[in-house]
């Protein structure tokens, strides 16, 4: 079952650590977000593997943006 990873807050993407096709373990950070001056790690919540990686560093995403599909 796939399961999608949505941004929590407004912010600018500013590094990517994982590409589509990549193997994901539960805790492993998926991207890093700067809002407000905060450095902010999303997270995967279950291992399996990406199978989209919505975002790129400079893309800026809203509360509930699609980040990451991790199957």
């Amino acid at each position: 079952m796939a399961e999608e990873i949505r941004a929590e807050v407004v912010a600018n993407v500013m590094a990517v650590s994982m590409s589509e096709g990549d193997a994901v373990h539960d805790g492993d950070s998926l991207v890093l977000l700067e809002s407000m001056k905060m450095e902010i790690p999303v997270l995967s919540e279950v291992s399996g593997k990406i199978s989209t990686m919505a975002v790129k560093p400079g893309d800026v995403v809203a509360e509930g943006d699609l980040i990451a599909v991790v199957e």
